[in-house]
Order: structure tokens, then C-alpha cells, then sequence
């Protein structure tokens, strides 16, 4: 197959520079111009698609595999690895639809919706902890922490490891050396595996516990190192997920006080608000990635085989084919059909209970804080290098309770 539109680079304000502070005016620019592009990247060449019919179709073409061998010549993949953690993020059918079934079996939506009055208690605890009157961090102080307590009670990660497992989840996420993420990453497994032996010797309450259970009862259990990507995988898109929705939406509350004042008024849009933040600042900024098993042609444009694929979600999420007016925060605007959690079989198994924690972080923090305001130039916060996520390195605001 031959291209029928040129395959231009995309110039150096996307993933370097401005882009971190705010990457729409590039992702615009791309929408209009080079729909399908293909950007060079410190770890090589990447193909951002980033309109949001592509990107939702582009989700359930089977010719966009998550399997990294089709990078290989034919020759050579037969003989190489998986990935060296089996983890479901990572996987096609049959492989992600057997994990999946006997994962979702612990994770059910009746489950997350029973958290409800926890979340709203580590919620209440960590606002009590914040000083009454002056600046407060709400990265640090109550958006890091609430996801983190939360997944790690839901799993069963002892509260004195739970600053391990956010730093490693920080550097495997963030932009940092190929050294550093490979030893975060076998520092984390190691632990799981660590973890998931002593469960499987005292169970508990814990989703980790049921994970271990199905995996001993179940006919097509869950081998050990199948259990250690679950874990990895559920511990780190449980949390960075939810710290970045939590962080940009308040940010968006604190830069819009139209729509702060709105939801102040009417604290039951929260639910469709925090839609509305997952759209338009998408706490995931690009699916991970994919890998063209096939020459794949989309917008008129061939992705070769063998390419890695990117599915730009911020980007989608700014599309004003779709979203009308898309740049603009509207808390009370129809934000369904976003693809902040993904789309198709690998829509995000934990999309339930980051909206609860959302509601109930967002809620409980402006019905604590009747007068709070941000405390710095919005052109002063800085944000996270990562082609993954979209989050804050800090927010200071000026609170009162």
C-alpha cells in the first residue's frame, strides 16, 4: 500500500518545550494539518493520530496490535518475548479476554459504588489535616493522596509502602532514563510478588486476596507473574489516573470561577462535571501504545507495518467535530462519549472508581473550602513530562475553611 497524503513530522512544539504547560494549541494545530503524523521521539519514531473519529475507530481495528513483535522482522518474532510482565494492558485476544473475564470478577461496579462512604472518609481525613487558613499544595497534600490510599487499601498494600510504590510509579510513568524505568519497574514486581505470597498465606478482604483466590480456584488461573501485572497494572492506573483528574479539574474550577460559582450553586451537576474535566483536560493525555501489525491507511495516510502507534485521547477530547465550542470548560455541557478511559475491550477497567473518587475528592474539597483560590500566575505551574499522563507537579492554592 502506498501513501495517498504526505507523512510529514510534526514540529518540535509537540512533546518538547511550551507543549508540557499546554499542549492544545499544538494538538490543534495537528487536527488541521496532519491528522496522522509521525513525530520522532527520544525513544523513536511514534505516529500520533489525534481526530476524534481516528481515535475511536483506531481503538478497535485489529490491525493495531499490543503486541510490540510486529516491530520485529517476520524472522525474528517467533523467538523473542512478551512483554516481561504479562500484564492485560499489554495483550491481545485471546490472551487480554481470558485475563480480563477473571479479573473483572473482583471488579465490579457494585464493588467501586461500595467505597463510596471510604473514599469520602479518607477524603474528609486528609481535609482535616490541611491547615485552616493560607497556601496548601493540593497536589502533595490531598490530589496524591486520596487515590493512593484508596487503591492501595482496595488492593491490600500496607499503608508504611505506600511512598515506595509512588515514587516507582512516578518514575515508570514520568520522563526519566530507560535505567531508571527498568529498575522501577522489577523494584515494583519484585514487591507485588513479595505481597501476593503473603496474601496467598493470610487472606484478607482485599481485591488482591479475591485476585489470588480466583487464581487458585478458577480452571484457567492466574499464574504468579500474571497476578504481578494485574497488581502492577490496577496499583498504577488506579492511582495516576485519578491524581490527575482530581488536579486538573480543581485547577480548572480555580481558572474558571464561572463554572466554579455554578457548581458551588447546583452541587449536583458534580457527576457530569467531572465528565467534563476528564474531556477537557484528560488526566491521560495518549493511550499507550499500539503496533501496526499491517500497513494501516487512516485519514489518508499509511502507517507502515511495523510502527508504533500513539492515540492522542487529549486530543480527541479537543475536537470540535465532536465537541462543540471543545476548548471551553462547561460543567454543565454533555461530555458523554469522551475517550479519557479508552474505548472498546481496553476501556479502563477502573473508569468507575475514578469517577467516584472525582466526585466525592471535588465535592468534598469545595464544600470544605467555601472561599479558596489559586495562590500562583496559572503561567507559573508546571507540569509532568509525559507523553502518557497530564498532570500537575504542584498546585498551591489559598484556602479557608
Amino acid at each position: 500500500m502506498t501513501e495517498t497524503a504526505p507523512a510529514a513530522t510534526a514540529g518540535p512544539e509537540v512533546f518538547d518545550g511550551a507543549f508540557w504547560a499546554d499542549p492544545h494549541p499544538a494538538y490543534a494545530r495537528l487536527r488541521t494539518e496532519q491528522p496522522v503524523c509521525r513525530l520522532e521521539l527520544p525513544d523513536g519514531p511514534v505516529w500520533l493520530i489525534t481526530r476524534y473519529d481516528d481515535v475511536r475507530a483506531a481503538f478497535t481495528d485489529p490491525r493495531l496490535s499490543k503486541d510490540w513483535r510486529y516491530t520485529l522482522p517476520p524472522e525474528a518474532r517467533a523467538g523473542a518475548p512478551a512483554s516481561p510482565t504479562p500484564m492485560m494492558l499489554l495483550m491481545d485476544p485471546p490472551d487480554h479476554t481470558r485475563l480480563r473475564k477473571l479479573v473483572s470478577r473482583s471488579f465490579t461496579a457494585r464493588r467501586m459504588a461500595e467505597l463510596r462512604p471510604r473514599i469520602s472518609e479518607i477524603a474528609a481525613g486528609l481535609l482535616d489535616a490541611l491547615p485552616a487558613a493560607g497556601k496548601v499544595d493540593l497536589m502533595a497534600d490531598y490530589a496524591s493522596e486520596l487515590p493512593v490510599q484508596v487503591i492501595c487499601e482496595l488492593l491490600g498494600v500496607p499503608a508504611a509502602d505506600r511512598d515506595d510504590f509512588s515514587a516507582w510509579s512516578r518514575v515508570m510513568i514520568d520522563e526519566s532514563p530507560a535505567e531508571d524505568k527498568i529498575a522501577a519497574s522489577a523494584k515494583l514486581a519484585e514487591y507485588l510478588s513479595a505481597l501476593i505470597d503473603r496474601t496467598r498465606a493470610e487472606p484478607d478482604q482485599a481485591l488482591l486476596s479475591a485476585l489470588v483466590q480466583v487464581s487458585d480456584e478458577d480452571g484457567d488461573r492466574l499464574s504468579q507473574e500474571e497476578l504481578v501485572g494485574m497488581a502492577m497494572l490496577l496499583l498504577i492506573a488506579g492511582h495516576e489516573t485519578t491524581v490527575n483528574l482530581i488536579g486538573n479539574g480543581v485547577l480548572g474550577l480555580l481558572t474558571h470561577p464561572d463554572q466554579l460559582a455554578r457548581l458551588r450553586e447546583r452541587p449536583e451537576l458534580m457527576p457530569g462535571a467531572v465528565e467534563e474535566f476528564l474531556r477537557w483536560d484528560s488526566p491521560v493525555s495518549n493511550a499507550p501504545v499500539r503496533f501496526a501489525a499491517e500497513d494501516v491507511e487512516i485519514a489518508g495516510v499509511t502507517i507502515p507495518q511495523g510502527s508504533v502507534v500513539m492515540l492522542g485521547l487529549a486530543a480527541a477530547n479537543r475536537d470540535g467535530a465532536r465537541f462543540p465550542d471543545a476548548d471551553r470548560l462547561d460543567v454543565e455541557r454533555d461530555a458523554g462519549g469522551h475517550v479519557a478511559f479508552g474505548h472498546g475491550l481496553h476501556f479502563c477497567l477502573g473508569a468507575q472508581l475514578a469517577r467516584i473518587e472525582g466526585e466525592v475528592a471535588i465535592g468534598a474539597l469545595l464544600a470544605r473550602f467555601p472561599d479558596l483560590s489559586l495562590a500562583v500566575d496559572p503561567a507559573e505551574l508546571v507540569y509532568r513530562r509525559s507523553t502518557l499522563v497530564r498532570g500537575l507537579m504542584s498546585l498551591l492554592a489559598r484556602a479557608r475553611k
